[in-house]
């Protein structure tokens, strides 16, 4: 079989000027090696990991107070690695190490806001006064404080508040439901809530204030509310204190609690197939030092260079690109859809910001790609250094679309890990080809495998995707999970001691990888991933449902289906008036992006024995698997329930 083909290729003096590179020469200077192209340095990554890891805390410069004995623990088991343990550090701390007067801090625009920048001295201004208010209401190091606002700067600001105090900080986007966000927060007891008034999304304004309301009665914990006016013309009665006054008080002195280097930074939420949204934890110094290399060395953000990444609050890419101010770069932030007013928002915004490095999800890529999108004669979007691409894979003719009507030289970088790590496992590198519909690299000191059904390492064959080492970013726990149950059982129960992500990968000869989608019943729509459980919840409230069950399928063009499959009370008929209802109370409740494609009626769900329903088999089923290789048969209640999926056509 030959190989794709090559869509882009660097040019040794690209190569040569890259921050990899110049990583590449310390290191063997430092350490006296001849490493001399990526795959070494990724050899060398997982074969001597203490010395990897402790290369970046000191290549970067990584300010702590203390020592280390260890760059880490050596536990039984995988999630019980402690890193760097004897070190205090401070995330904010480093972020405003980087005060420069030569570039903004953020570049910002939305649907209803004009294009604006933000300082270093502003943003260093509002920092403090906010981390002044959270002060003057208790909050201490390892409180929580969650946060209800848009893709704005002040969300940028409130979060590094938080962090210079030792806080922990997490977040949901004012587009989730109500319940979506109650399912969040009420796990972790937050203390202060800092939430906008409304959003525009698509032209339209959609107050928060009710919400807020419910939120804050709902969660007993919550002492304050800090109200942004981001909308003009909201009427609201709710008791809160005031953003706008907080940053236009008298300007006060950031100061930075140092914490341990594996104290809680943030919490982040996926949610699973049963029970709430996971509360995933991550370290200060894991996504520290995490980030460092990502956006340092695989993304190849320099000094000066306005780094963007279209999404939301609620999506982990907005605390990772918030990381390009670790490396001294601008952060570009986009807030509404990426079609208003029209299909073209945010490549306007690129033009205008003078964007180096832009991402967004693979389908955002795929609409302009049918929108039939062509900047060659662009000069601007040309000039861009590199394009990002996540959340589900992109397919050749994505990569084609970028090679014949972007840029013929556009290197882009196809990332995916996740939530889980706030990073990516396979990324880019500025050394290598990037061949068409492949993935550049696994990325530094990340042992990715493609594993088979018995556990043996794969090469050109279709796998389950493994992590045989620890590595900083990894959750230090989920929060409120007793005896790390729902940890182990998400990652480690089918490899024990090895952490399995849940994606279908095949590792190519050449060291590329391809993702073909999912392989547990997650839901993933565009970079988002979805618990079936939220879904369940809210299309089982509607009084004709009696059960369901919900299955995203992959296709090799790169788009997804997702079907809903409903089992009624007895003499109910499936029609249009309740399918349009079941799809009200599931927007309602969550999101647009949890709605199925299409709903369908069924006589029975199937479930295991021990009452687990069947999301994996069916979706194995629905793409083509027999039966008797998609499920074990002996393992279930109601093996007949099978069979209507067997003969249905995914039309």
């Amino acid at each position: 079989m030959s190989d794709p083909k090559i869509l882009w290729k660097p040019k040794k003096s690209f190569t040569k000027a890259s921050n990899m590179d110049a990583y590449r020469v310390w290191v063997n200077k430092t350490m006296e090696l001849e490493l001399d192209d990526y795959q070494e340095l990724w050899n060398w990554s997982i074969n001597h990991q203490n010395d990897f890891w402790e290369s970046i805390l000191k290549y970067y410069q990584v300010d702590y107070s203390g020592k280390y004995k260890a760059v880490k623990t050596a536990p039984k088991d995988m999630h019980e690695t402690r890193w760097f343990e004897g070190v205090e550090l401070s995330y904010a701390e480093h972020i405003f190490k980087n005060l420069s007067n030569e570039n903004p801090a953020i570049v910002f625009k939305s649907e209803h806001h004009e294009f604006q920048k933000t300082t270093w001295k502003s943003l260093l201004s509002q920092t403090g006064k906010i981390a002044n208010y959270l002060k003057s209401c208790g909050v201490q190091k390892g409180d929580r404080v969650c946060s209800m606002l848009p893709n704005s700067p002040e969300a940028i600001v409130a979060f590094l508040a938080t962090n210079s105090l030792g806080a922990i900080w997490t977040s949901c986007s004012p587009d989730f439901g109500i319940k979506s966000i109650l399912d969040r927060f009420s796990q972790i007891e937050p203390k202060v809530f800092i939430s906008t008034n409304a959003y525009q999304y698509n032209g339209k304004i959609f107050s928060k204030i009710d919400d807020v309301k419910e939120i804050t009665s709902s969660i007993p914990s919550i002492t304050n509310v800090l109200l942004v006016d981001y909308m003009e013309g909201i009427e609201t009665d709710l008791v809160s204190d005031s953003w706008e006054k907080t940053i236009s008080g008298k300007e006060v002195e950031l100061d930075f609690e140092r914490v341990d280097f594996n104290h809680p930074i943030w919490i982040l939420y996926s949610s699973g197939t049963t029970g709430k949204p996971k509360a995933i934890t991550h370290s200060v110094g894991g996504i520290l030092i995490e980030h460092f290399k990502a956006l340092g060395l695989h993304q190849n953000v320099k000094p000066g260079d306005t780094f963007f990444w279209y999404s939301t609050t609620g999506w982990m890419m907005w605390n990772y690109a918030v990381s390009a101010l670790l490396v001294k770069g601008t952060v570009a932030i986009y807030d509404g859809s990426p079609a208003f007013p029209n299909a073209y928002a945010l490549w306007d915004f690129a033009e205008e910001a003078e964007i180096n490095h832009f991402g967004a999800g693979a389908s955002y890529y795929l609409y302009c790609m049918k929108e039939g999108m062509d900047f060659t004669k662009n000069e601007r979007i040309k000039s861009i250094e590199s394009f990002g691409s996540t959340g589900s894979p992109l397919p050749p003719e994505g990569f084609d679309w970028f090679n014949k009507k972007v840029n013929p030289n556009a290197w882009i970088i196809s990332l995916s890990g996740g939530t889980d790590i706030c990073s990516g496992f396979v990324g880019g590198n500025p050394f290598e080809p990037v061949y068409e519909g492949e993935i550049q690299c696994r990325m530094l000191g990340v042992n990715l495998k493609s594993y088979s059904e018995k556990g043996e390492s794969l090469v050109n064959e279709l796998g389950e995707m493994v992590i045989e080492h620890a590595i900083p970013s990894m959750p230090i726990y989920f929060w409120n999970d007793q005896n790390n149950q729902r940890y182990i059982s998400s990652y480690f129960d089918i490899y024990p001691g090895k952490w399995r992500h849940g994606d279908w990968i095949k590792i190519t000869e050449r060291n590329t990888l391809i993702i073909y989608g999912r392989s547990d019943a997650t839901l993933n729509r565009g970079g988002v991933r979805i618990g079936t459980s939220e879904v369940y919840s809210a299309a089982e409230s509607v009084e004709e449902v009696s059960d369901s069950l919900i299955v995203c399928i992959d296709h090799e063009d790169g788009t997804q289906t997702m079907p809903m499959f409903v089992q009624l009370k007895e003499g109910i008929q499936l029609d249009i008036k309740l399918k349009q209802k079941i799809k009200k109370k599931i927007k309602t409740q969550y999101s647009s992006r949890h709605i199925p494609d299409k709903i369908f009626q069924v006589s029975e769900i199937p479930y295991t024995i021990s009452g687990k329903k069947m999301e994996a088999p069916v979706k194995k089923i629905l793409s083509g698997i027999p039966i008797e290789k998609a499920a074990s048969i002996d393992a279930m209640k109601n093996p007949k329930a099978l069979e209507f999926f067997a003969n249905f056509k995914l039309e």
